[in-house]
């Protein structure tokens, strides 16, 4: 598949929102070795309006750019991987065209909920591996709730928002 410079333009946007969203705000988390931050919101904004493509690169590239750029470089390719997914699941599932009629609706919930708990899922198994300890990651997973319990709640708020100003009629990116 050939990019269009729009296109191109476009991913490179997403993906420096979501490290600036990942950057701007960091509550350290001692449990995790990491931070909770507002990126997860931006991953769900952009696998939404504008597919799994763009949520799967923009997640995964600026998200580990954040990891890399904020000295978390230990996280970086587990985040690749990670937040990488997260996109491509929302994309997948609950990518909204200017034919869909609403933006609360069963694929909207179910896909961005299904990245949620797989960015949870997936933090504890990268924690698994860094700590060498189950027992050690789990101490990680309410902190990886709360994180994106606030994105979940963060997206449907601004999301809401992009949806009743029609910004989708204005992406046209084909998926």
């Amino acid at each position: 598949m050939c990019m269009k410079t729009k296109e191109i333009c476009l991913q490179g946007l997403m993906t420096a929102l979501v490290t600036v969203a990942t950057m701007v705000l960091q509550i350290p988390v001692s449990a995790t070795s990491g931070y909770i931050h507002l990126g997860d919101s931006m991953i769900l904004l952009v696998g939404v309006f504008f597919g799994w493509r763009y949520g799967m690169i923009a997640g995964g590239v600026g998200s580990a750019l954040a990891d890399l750029l904020s000295g978390y470089a230990h996280w970086a390719p587990f985040t690749l991987l990670i937040k990488g997914l997260m996109g491509f699941v929302v994309g997948k599932i609950a990518h909204l065209s200017p034919q869909t009629k609403q933006f609360f609706t069963g694929k909207c919930f179910a896909g961005t909920i299904l990245g949620a708990v797989w960015m949870v899922v997936g933090y504890f198994f990268g924690s698994a591996i860094l700590q060498k300890s189950f027992a050690v990651a789990a101490t990680s997973i309410p902190e990886n709730m709360i994180q994106a319990g606030a994105g979940l709640v963060i997206f449907f708020v601004v999301g809401y928002a992009f949806y009743k100003a029609k910004i989708y009629q204005y992406i046209s990116v084909h998926e």
